[in-house]
């Protein structure tokens, strides 16, 4: 069993990396901007394979990955994890219907709520003890999860007619364009940059990199977030216009 992932502030690597070494913790897990991934994973037969959401949908960068190594995941069984900040009803299962697509075998899924990476919306925002407390939960559900896919029994989340419901009419579909391209994001103020460069080096997508006396973005932005919650200045914001809280899973774990 091997772990991949795909983590913009620690969360999601933190859940697959836990999963993995319930059943050995000489598991490995490997981000999906890993060099020379292919060779790591091509004699691998079980893959847990973990994503944020993004208004109920995996990401635009997990899904263009899928599809760019559908040969990798032919014939593989695939256990996917689901990371949240406040709801996703098939979370999970928009990748496993593109990984399926790709020939791989879904055995299971799995939805955890942890601490919002949403730095710019203030709505989203929790206590550093509720965000704690998200935290133990979701290291609770996924010591369970793990029992029961070692006893022949995976979960389930995400996966069914009626979640895929759930996320269609609870947020997708609502928000539906918002995940399906990526954007011309994100803002910078330049007032407050210092240029140190952080951003361009984080960033999964390349899109940021320097101006003559700017930071400037090729509007590939898939909506991470990993720009805003590590800028050392605070001068990014995506979907908002103020930075609330920056947040990373190094503030949260037990």
């Amino acid at each position: 069993m091997t772990g991949l992932y795909f983590s913009a502030t620690g969360n999601t690597k933190h859940c697959v990396e836990k999963f993995i070494h319930c059943f050995d913790v000489k598991n490995r897990a490997f981000s999906i901007e890993t060099p020379e991934l292919d060779n790591l994973l091509a004699d691998e037969t079980v893959i847990v394979f973990g994503h944020p959401t993004c208004f109920s949908n995996a990401p635009k960068i997990v899904k263009d990955f899928i599809l760019s190594r559908a040969e990798l995941f032919s014939g593989k069984k695939i256990f996917i994890i689901a990371t949240m900040g406040l709801f996703s009803g098939d979370g999970a299962g928009c990748s496993a219907r593109v990984l399926r697509k790709c020939g791989a075998m879904v055995i299971g899924g799995l939805h955890l709520r942890m601490p919002d990476s949403v730095a710019d919306v203030k709505l989203l925002k929790k206590s550093l003890e509720e965000n704690r407390a998200f935290v133990k939960r979701a290291d609770e559900k996924i010591d369970f999860a793990a029992q029961k896919l070692n006893e022949g029994k995976p979960l389930q989340d995400g996966l069914s007619i009626f979640h895929r419901l759930a996320g269609l009419f609870g947020q997708r579909l609502w928000f539906y364009g918002k995940s399906l391209s990526y954007k011309d994001k994100p803002d910078i103020d330049l007032k407050k940059c210092i240029r140190c460069g952080l951003c361009i080096k984080n960033c999964p997508m390349k899109n940021l990199e320097k101006g003559n006396e700017n930071i400037i973005h090729q509007k590939r932005c898939t909506l991470c977030y990993r720009c805003v919650n590590n800028c050392p200045v605070q001068a990014i914001t995506i979907l908002g216009k103020k930075v609330y809280e920056q947040c990373v899973f190094e503030k949260y774990k037990p």
